[in-house]
């Protein structure tokens, strides 16, 4: 039901048509800049190649006459099963010019998953990114009925594809590409399923569309802005990778793609991005990273000096304020000497960076604002197509989502019993079509033109929302108080030997937490301690020292709270929590009813123990 207690919406600067196909993006911008590589990879060599805004929109275009010459019709859906890479965006770009539809699958899930997802989206063919993904997809084929090809990924298959697009005139390829419109089904992607069983959501090239013309209005200095770059390493079966893809070829900016995330820090520093996006983990790694190679003595003082001035310098401008002047003297002098380096790490040319995907814990924001590169969080969903809101450039709030993107609406809806905060509710020619196959969900997750997001949060005078937590995981204890569990859990991810926390106590008398190591980062902290490095996490989860440096993250957890709110207890766990063993999404999110039913013996045997009578 929809009853709005709050709402804003950040006007557009100018009207905006959505009604198109994608492939004008690329087109374009091979009309602006024919000959500026608009697109740049490592080849199998480890060497960097690209493709001209000319030369992409060439092989976009030879393999949509491929695929039409294949005999794929309007609407038909085409399963992409690989890593990101240049391949994928053409495969993008070409399959939906033709309005065919794009079904994009993780890597990382499972034969029962990709059976499921090519059946209920009916798909003809897949491609896969290598042997091992092609097997996976041959694994479910029978089973398949609607699959007949499945195809490798590589230059050969698109060679061939090419090859067979030459007998197709270009005039048939202008009658499929102008008759896609707004309404047209671009994509099919499934969610993660953080919260239940995942589902189909369908988003069409005005969804798309309207998304990225917003974001040239709302953030044009990156987006429209001279020699801008991103380097994209996110899976592109993600609908926030894709829409960066868009963005960036839509835009001015040069797209690095790349799929090795062991490999990041050197990508960075070789391919030097102008806005960095990845996930809260990468930030926190890069600052335990800095913080280990300080060590302990001298250089350990400095970098811890160092970063006290960088979050009081932080605080002080989100205050509007200024640090007296001893204090300005010193971050003057710690720029030069301490976050030049750091910024470095990323190629030093970056100016701000987005933070996604989960929530970001404080003093790592304030950290990063004050050695001069923003992490600027946004909020967005599949059912969005990708952002909806991100902190303005120029005006940005620590521990918000920041506003609306132009022509978007945020509304807060009445808070329900039992919650204190309300659903937020959006409202934007961006919400996706739909739920394939699922009208009954579509028509209650899409209510007059509002799509219920399921999260709770908060609007300020300014238009900044403020998550508050999902609703189905706020954690309301015994007593009745309403915890927000994200909040604690990355608070307590900050620690470098903590890889997961879940926090739970719905029901309970008190709040506690499921805590995971992570065994690098357990035995570099080690090291700094004078320790000797361990073999597992068996060993690491009964270690004295790393149980001490878990407590005093969680007492640093509590501080922020009220005693209600607080850790009590802890387990730490001598487990890995990931995608192949189903405790988390292909977007590296927790899926708290897997885990908490996993351990739900542990939880009521051990935490929640009964007492003895």
């Amino acid at each position: 039901m929809i009853d709005i207690v709050q709402q804003t919406t950040t006007p557009l600067a100018k009207p905006i048509d959505n009604d198109g196909n994608l492939y004008d993006l690329l087109e374009n911008r091979a009309s602006r800049t024919p000959d500026e590589q608009i697109i740049r990879y490592r080849d199998k060599n480890g060497e960097w190649q690209g493709f001209t805004g000319t030369q992409f929109l060439e092989l976009a275009h030879s393999l949509a006459k491929g695929l039409i010459a294949k005999g794929f019709k309007p609407g038909d859906s085409i399963c992409i099963l690989a890593s990101t890479s240049w391949r994928w965006t053409a495969m993008d770009f070409a399959i939906t010019s033709i309005g065919c539809v794009v079904v994009p699958i993780y890597q990382t899930d499972s034969a029962a998953q990709i059976k499921r997802i090519c059946n209920d989206s009916t798909v003809l063919c897949a491609f896969a990114g290598d042997d091992r993904l092609r097997d996976s997809l041959e694994s479910v084929r029978d089973e398949c009925p609607s699959m007949k090809d499945v195809y490798l990924l590589d230059d050969n298959t698109l060679t061939a594809l090419k090859e067979l697009g030459q007998n197709v005139p270009d005039s048939e390829f202008d009658v499929r590409r102008k008759a896609v419109g707004r309404d047209t089904v671009a994509t099919i992607v499934y969610t993660s399923g953080s919260t239940g069983a995942s589902k189909g959501v369908e988003l069409s090239h005005g969804n798309f569309l309207f998304t990225v013309y917003s974001g040239f209005q709302f953030m044009p200095e990156f987006t429209l802005g001279e020699d801008q770059a991103m380097w994209l390493f996110l899976p592109l079966a993600h609908v926030f990778a894709r829409y960066m893809q868009f963005i960036c070829i839509g835009g001015t900016v040069q797209l690095g793609l790349g799929d090795n995330f062991k490999t990041i820090i050197k990508d960075f520093q070789e391919f030097k991005p102008t806005l960095i996006l990845a996930v809260p983990r990468v930030f926190e790694k890069v600052y335990n990273a800095a913080s280990q190679k300080a060590g302990t003595g001298f250089k350990g003082r400095m970098f811890n000096r160092a970063a006290v001035t960088a979050r009081d310098w932080s605080r002080a401008q989100q205050a509007g304020t200024k640090l007296p002047l001893g204090e300005r003297i010193r971050y003057a002098f710690y720029k030069k000497t301490v976050y030049s380096k750091i910024i470095d790490v990323f190629g030093g040319r970056a100016e701000r960076a987005i933070s996604g995907g989960a929530a970001i814990a404080p003093d790592l924001s304030h950290f990063f604002n004050g050695i001069g590169m923003p992490l600027l969080e946004g909020y967005g969903s599949t059912e969005t197509t990708a952002p909806s809101s991100v902190s303005p450039f120029h005006h940005y709030k620590i521990g918000t989502i920041g506003t609306p993107l132009s022509g978007m609406t945020y509304a807060i809806n009445r808070p329900v019993e039992g919650y204190q905060y309300g659903e937020l509710l959006i409202k934007s020619p961006s919400v996706c079509l739909g739920y394939h196959n699922r009208p009954e969900l579509t028509a209650e997750t899409i209510e007059d033109g509002w799509l219920h997001t399921g999260d709770l949060a908060t609007l300020d005078d300014e238009g900044f929302a403020t998550l508050k937590g999902r609703m189905k995981d706020i954690i309301i204890t015994a007593g009745g108080k309403n915890v927000v569990p994200s909040d604690l859990e990355a608070s307590v991810m900050k620690s470098e030997v903590v890889d997961q926390c879940l926090v739970i106590g719905d029901g309970k008398p008190f709040i506690s937490a499921l805590v995971t190591l992570d065994l690098d980062g357990v035995n570099d902290w080690l090291q700094t301690q004078g320790g000797e490095p361990l073999k597992n996490l068996e060993e690491a989860s009964k270690n004295a020292a790393v149980r001490a440096e878990v407590e005093r993250v969680v007492n640093q957890a509590n501080a922020q709270v009220s005693r209600a709110e607080s850790i009590r207890k802890f387990e730490i766990l001598p487990d890995t929590w990931n995608v192949e063993n189903g405790m988390l999404t292909a977007s590296l999110k927790t899926r708290r009813g897997v885990i908490t039913k996993n351990y739900s013996k542990l939880i009521d045997t051990v935490i929640y123990a009964p007492r003895k009578k």
